[in-house]
């Protein structure tokens, strides 16, 4: 039995959830709106404010699926009350950051400036120039593009130069020696 999968997730106040017959669950929340379509294998039930997962047999798919399912759920449940944040640095001497609305300019080391747009749901904000922070509802959609924001320029190991998530450790290599 999948340890992930067999924990009920339990609706918070506020959080609408409506299972349709083709097995989409639509999550509805104060922050927005998310949906999941599940595997037919996969039942979802609303019991006494909780949704609970079970799977149809014990087939290796089926069982790689029910924790997946859950867990999917349980971030769709997640976004829509207190939503997810990435928060990303960038190091080096002239790089720097500023959100305009729905567009960030990066300023890393090119000889021109780089515009991303935010896809639909994402919000940037940078409280300092060398910090930016991506929030959304959707868990993937605020990973997707924090890895999409950090691949501009990826942190290189002799100086440590570039953007990377908060929490990241770049290993540092040694340079050239003089002999």
């Amino acid at each position: 039995m999948s340890r992930i999968g067999k924990q009920p997730i339990i609706i918070p106040t506020g959080v609408t959830i409506t299972i349709t017959k083709e097995n989409v669950v639509t999550v509805k929340g104060p922050k927005g709106t998310l949906s999941q379509e599940v595997n037919p294998n996969i039942k979802v039930e609303q019991k006494d404010g909780k949704i609970i997962l079970t799977r149809e047999n014990d087939h290796r798919k089926n069982r790689s699926m029910h924790g997946l399912y859950r867990a999917l759920i349980a971030n769709m449940v997640k976004g829509t009350t207190d939503g997810f944040s990435k928060e990303l640095q960038i190091i080096g001497t002239g790089y720097r950051a500023q959100a305009q609305g729905k567009k960030l300019t990066l300023n890393v080391g090119y000889s021109h400036s780089i515009e991303i747009m935010a896809p639909e749901g994402i919000t940037f904000e940078t409280p300092s120039n060398t910090q930016i922070f991506i929030r959304g509802i959707s868990n993937q959609a605020v990973g997707q593009t924090a890895a999409d924001i950090r691949a501009v320029r990826k942190p290189e190991p002799y100086l440590g130069k570039g953007i990377r998530y908060a929490n990241e450790y770049v290993r540092r290599k040694e340079g050239k020696t003089a002999t």
